[in-house]
């Protein structure tokens, strides 16, 4: 599937979501240690028995879902609280939220771009597209640390995450947070992201005139071919964002 040129000609920005897109998460002990470390220091704690993991994991999962269910995003503190440490005092949990939430990601293992994201990311830029990021993310500390370690700071106009507009993809409402941010209309703009669900039917009910899903090797998104909704083309390479989308031709200036 791909997208004629034609389709493009009135796309301003293209914004991607972040995980599974613009980066991975892989396993990487030394990182993953480090976290654990820091989770049982902010907590006080020597050590935890395996069940105290095991618990978290399975709270941490209930939020997940209860989260995507009802397309709302909590506040760390409000998920710490409510659903992952509601025993704990909550003045002791409170203040360390945020960096609770950013060790548990990091327990997951270490953040890496995918391959050619840098490439792609600077030469769209140098075509002239206005570029951002609208993602879910329980963290309101993960992917901007991202961002900062990449590099890709200044690629981005603006960077919406749903820990911090409190709606989650596929809301519409996360998107126009981007498009109000960038002032601009959702029919100038395109989105990509590695889910039919949330990223091509998000974008799509917000009235971004292209959706584009990548699908990555070895996670294929076929159990979502049910969707109501499809994508406008599907690519396995960041790169091909250049195929579909050529040099901007601005407009001739008046007399």
């Amino acid at each position: 599937m791909m997208i004629q040129v034609h389709e493009t000609n009135n796309i301003e920005a293209i914004l991607f979501d972040m995980n599974g897109t613009l980066r991975r998460r892989e396993l990487h002990p030394p990182t993953q240690q480090m976290a654990v470390k820091r989770m049982l220091d902010l907590l006080g704690k020597k050590d935890a028995p395996d069940a105290f993991w095991e618990e978290l994991e399975r709270r941490y999962k209930a939020y997940g879902y209860w989260a995507q269910e009802n397309l709302l995003q909590l506040t760390e503190k409000e998920i710490w609280t409510r659903w992952l440490l509601p025993d704990a005092p909550c003045n002791q949990i409170e203040p360390l939220a945020d960096e609770l939430t950013l060790a548990w990601k990091k327990t997951r293992g270490r953040t890496v771009p995918l391959a050619g994201a840098e490439e792609t990311l600077l030469e769209l830029k140098r075509r002239g597209y206005r570029l951002g990021v609208i993602s879910n993310s329980m963290s309101s500390l993960d992917i901007p640390q991202s961002l900062q370690a990449f590099g890709w700071h200044d690629y981005f106009e603006v960077v919406i995450l749903s820990s911090l507009v409190r709606y989650r993809k596929p809301a519409p409402e996360i998107f126009w947070e981007a498009t109000s941010a960038m002032n601009i209309e959702p029919p100038q703009c395109a989105y990509l992201g590695n889910r039919i669900s949330r990223d091509v039917i998000g974008c799509k009910r917000a009235g971004f005139a292209l959706g584009i899903i990548i699908e990555s090797p070895g996670k294929s998104y076929a159990d979502e071919q049910d969707q109501a909704i499809q994508p406008d083309a599907i690519i396995h390479s960041l790169s091909e964002l250049l195929t579909l989308f050529p040099v901007q031709v601005l407009p001739e200036p008046k007399a």
